[in-house]
């Protein structure tokens, strides 16, 4: 998955001319090649529409639109996203073949790199269609595969915003920390194959290490930058949007979630 800044948004809520004056402006940037989304205030401003449910009805398609056009003007290493996906759930097969060659083969040295390299394919094979399955299954669209990220450069799926807006911000949040899990889950269950299929020690080892720093690393960088910084963005605004309508909520946390009344004061 892309990575995107993340800004807290100010309180109080958008008017619907706002919004549409604000998004009339970044769109003509975009049309005269601007593609610095955070610079224009861009996510800043989806990020106040994000509280509010009928800005978002209202405005999805929109932020979508945008957000791809931008997207495909800076990434070239895409292809369909029907296309990224099967060439990944290829991998996963490859993985399993890997694993049937660890049983097959009769030297360890080889069962051993066979097992390793099954872990190895999983992690980056895993990711980005367990994104896309549970992005499915929330009503998520998806537009395009590509390689991209932080170097390395690595296989994700991009949304189309539009959808993404309109899922329920808690299963947003899940669908982020999917890929994550998935990734963080492959090498131990080439680990959990490890023990009948023969393979030498230092096999379990690799995997383990394996294993244990995709951990580390996402403790340390992730949280910052990544599926589990969304995770947590989604999740405040789901509960930002949860807490707004409790009784006795501050006014302005209302506002934010509903919009500022229809006539100043009332």
């Amino acid at each position: 998955m892309e990575v995107r800044p993340e800004e807290p948004p100010p309180r109080g809520g958008l008017t619907p001319s706002e919004a549409d004056a604000a998004l009339a402006r970044i769109e003509a940037a975009v049309d005269a090649g601007q593609t610095d989304l955070r610079a224009l205030g861009f996510w800043r401003l989806v990020g106040r529409i994000k509280l509010d449910r009928l800005l978002v009805d209202r405005e999805a398609e929109r932020i979508g639109r945008v957000d791809t056009a931008v997207f495909r003007a800076r990434v070239r290493a895409r292809v369909p996203v029907w296309v990224g996906i099967a060439v990944l759930l290829l991998g996963v097969i490859a993985g399993g073949f890997a694993v049937w060659a660890a049983f097959a083969w009769r030297t360890e040295a080889w069962k051993g790199l066979a097992v390793v390299a099954a872990g190895v394919i999983w992690s980056l094979c895993v990711h980005s269609p367990t994104h896309w399955f549970v992005g499915r299954l929330i009503g998520i669209r998806w537009t395009d595969a590509f390689l991209g990220g932080p170097f390395p450069p690595r296989p994700g799926v991009k949304s189309d915003y539009g959808s993404y807006l309109r899922a329920d911000p808690g299963s947003r949040a899940w669908m982020h920390a999917s890929g994550a899990i998935a990734t963080k889950v492959a090498p131990f269950v080439a680990l959990a194959r490890w023990p009948a299929s023969g393979a030498p020690g230092w096999a379990a080892w690799v995997l383990l290490g394996i294993g244990v720093l995709q951990i580390v690393t996402d403790v340390a960088f992730s949280r910052r930058s990544s599926d589990w910084k969304k995770f947590a963005r989604e999740r405040r605004v789901a509960r930002t949007r949860r807490d707004a309508l409790l009784p006795g909520a501050p006014a302005a946390a209302l506002e934010a979630v509903t919009g500022p009344p229809a006539v100043p004061g009332v």
